[in-house]
């Protein structure tokens, strides 16, 4: 019913920039919360940045100062500008969102996307 679709990774150099996006689709009414989360290999999965249903948001300290989340409500999506980036940077950048279904009951659905490759080097 609903998708999450990330957009926007690649191959930059150190101290380059890249934004991810992020698109729910499908019987999408809103998205309340969201998140980028990501995994580097051989790790654990991490929240590298949180944003709630009135724009308060919650940063992973490393990403504090060069990330920045936001979200254009309209077009239900949710953006991740990133500048500054290191190598550590580099892994594999999930979207989380917890939606309202456009459905008659209006239930919430946390819903996963599938990844962006994000690789930080010269």
């Amino acid at each position: 019913q609903v998708q999450l679709v990330e957009s926007g990774g690649g191959l930059v150099q150190p101290g380059g920039s890249l934004r991810l996006s992020c698109v729910a689709s499908g019987l999408v009414f809103s998205i309340n919360e969201a998140a980028w989360y990501r995994q580097a290999p051989g790790k654990e999965r991490e929240l590298v940045v949180s944003i709630d249903s009135r724009g308060g948001t919650n940063y992973k300290e490393s990403a504090m100062g060069r990330f920045t989340i936001s979200r254009d409500n309209a077009k239900n999506t949710v953006y991740l500008q990133m500048n500054s980036l290191k190598p550590e940077d580099t892994a594999v950048y999930y979207c989380y969102a917890v939606v309202t279904v456009a459905t008659l009951s209006k239930p919430q659905a946390a819903v996963w996307g599938q990844g962006t490759q994000v690789t930080v080097s010269s």
